[in-house]
């Protein structure tokens, strides 16, 4: 894990904002064998000030749509850290901002938004129809995790020799993805720590606190991104959590009764966003820039998206590093992290991005 850390040294670029209007509807491809492919197109761009959207989420009543963004540019004074609204038509209602600190996960519940403040470690909530003077609210604090007491993770490779993946001493809480279940129990992924913690009751909690459900070396990862447990989402098996490792490329599924964590999928570059809607579970592979949606044995049943260039504006043609998704209407929407991860300079599209935005394709 200590290799995790020495990874996480990204560059980050410019940033973007105005509704794009598109009368190009989302085509699909549907073949008789029941796989879908899908294209996507622009929907709308963000200010011209915010940069790298990460975080989406929706407000089923409405179909109002809620971006969080992922600026983690150095000096920290530089970061323009945002929470936006827009209407279910793409008019941007209001903005909140949480200045240096990069945001991860939100989520909507009960009228309310929450927040995955990565910068702060925090669980943060604000009103569903937050301004800009709204009161910000602390859920629960996240802390350092002791490498936990189980065995390597071992690796077979083709040759008959075998490597080892451990948890090192990482410390910092990397709080990723979440998810509700039907009692309003919130699941949090930690990227970094390899760990999954339950916050019980988490939209009536008061105090509320954190356990930790599964610190299981599946969780962890040694790969070049340097991301483990990333989003979560149930699914129409009961008692079954759903997680995307992203360093990993991998689908995973754990048992909330034994804790046991298997592989479900593999090779999903860069797994990052996870939600289960419309029978699919809808995994964004953000090295790959695309979303795919698969069944519950793991099969791809839609392909949504490719890159498709730089526009004139700077920003990206359909999907560029993708992260997350939400349903508002008939149409998924999709953020556009675009951020640039290498240290070399000219050989990622990511650093020409100068105006950021969200893609979106219709629901087969």
């Amino acid at each position: 894990m200590q290799y995790l850390m020495s990874q996480l040294i990204v560059t980050f670029v410019v940033a973007g904002g105005s509704l794009l209007s598109s009368s190009l509807m989302a085509q699909s491809r549907q073949p008789a064998n029941g796989f879908t492919s899908i294209a996507v197109q622009t929907a709308i761009a963000l200010p011209a000030d915010i940069r790298h959207p990460e975080g989406l989420a929706s407000n089923p009543a409405n179909g109002d749509l809620y971006v969080g963004t992922f600026d983690a540019r150095e000096p920290a004074n530089a970061r323009n850290n945002q929470v936006l609204r827009y209407s279910a038509g793409g008019k941007l209602l209001a903005r909140y901002s949480f200045g240096p600190q990069p945001l991860t996960g939100i989520e909507f519940a009960d009228g309310k938004l929450y927040i995955l403040n990565f910068g702060a470690s925090k669980l943060q909530r604000l009103d569903a129809s937050f301004t800009a003077d709204s009161k910000l609210e602390d859920v629960v604090q996240f802390g350092a995790l002791q490498p936990p007491t189980v065995k390597p993770r071992t690796v077979a490779n083709p040759d008959g020799s075998a490597d080892q993946v451990s948890y090192g001493s990482v410390g910092f809480p990397a709080i990723n993805g979440m998810v509700f279940d039907a009692e309003k129990n919130l699941y949090v992924s930690d990227s970094f720590q390899g760990a999954i913690y339950r916050i019980e009751r988490a939209t009536t909690c008061a105090p509320c606190s954190v356990s930790v459900v599964s610190r299981d070396p599946l969780l962890a990862t040694a790969g070049y991104l340097p991301f483990g447990a990333n989003g979560l989402a149930f699914g129409k098996t009961p008692g079954v959590l759903y997680i995307c490792n992203a360093g990993d490329n991998r689908l995973l599924r754990m048992s909330l009764a034994s804790g046991e964590v298997t592989v479900m999928t593999e090779s999903l570059p860069g797994a990052d966003g996870l939600m289960f809607h419309g029978g699919l579970l809808w995994v964004v592979a953000n090295q790959a820039d695309v979303v795919l949606g698969l069944d519950e044995n793991g099969l791809t049943r839609v392909r949504a998206g490719s890159f498709g260039g730089i526009a004139g504006d700077g920003s990206p043609k359909a999907l560029l590093f993708p992260a997350s998704t939400a349903v508002s209407g008939q149409y998924m929407y999709v953020t556009n992290l675009a951020l640039p991860l290498t240290p070399a300079a000219g050989d990622e599209w990511e650093e020409r991005v100068t105006r950021w935005n969200l893609a979106r394709f219709k629901l087969p």
